[in-house]
């Protein structure tokens, strides 16, 4: 199965200013997610961020923020994005959800294990999520892997989004972004 921009919907899980600094690699998770966010912007899929007790954790890093509507960050506490509401379980318009974010063994872990059904594919980008601990990360993609998540790389992303080369679109994403 390969990831199509008319079926996706990017999902940023809690890249959140208080708690990115404690995150393993963290730099890296997010410059790889703002890279996720604004190739899909730029393909046209849709985005949705969003943030685990904001009051405790901060806001979404202002790097991420800067580039989203505020109507696409939405809150929540319960751990899981489809427990909160934030996206639901079944029924969305998008079949295809590709995943970014933290933390991989409670957030995205959650989040990931309750959207995947046989009406849903989802995409987990391993260089754009993290955990305190590496090994964390590890078990978390094992576990996710297992009940039938896909484990992507951020330019896998992008290039089955893109879908072929030699047209202006790739020309113009493969100049910013794929240098």
């Amino acid at each position: 199965m390969l990831m199509s921009r008319d079926e996706s919907l990017l999902l940023l899980i809690d890249l959140q200013e208080r708690l990115l600094p404690h995150i393993d690699d963290w730099q890296r998770v997010l410059d790889n997610s703002i890279w996720l966010l604004q190739i899909a912007q730029k393909l046209g899929v849709p985005v949705l961020a969003s943030e685990q007790y904001p009051k405790g954790l901060g806001h979404t890093h202002a790097d991420l923020a800067a580039l989203l509507a505020p109507q696409n960050i939405v809150t929540k506490e319960h751990f899981s994005c489809v427990a909160a509401g934030c996206v639901p379980a079944a029924g969305v318009d998008r079949a295809q959800i590709v995943v970014a974010g933290v933390e991989s063994h409670v957030c995205v872990l959650q989040t990931v294990l309750e959207l995947i059904s046989p009406e849903r594919q989802v995409f987990v980008v391993e260089d754009a999520v993290g955990s305190r601990e590496p090994r964390s990360k590890q078990f978390a993609l094992e576990r996710m892997r297992a009940y039938g998540a896909e484990i992507v790389t951020r330019e896998m992303v992008a290039f089955e989004w893109l879908r072929r080369a030699g047209t202006n679109e790739f020309r113009a994403i493969s100049k910013e972004f794929l240098r």
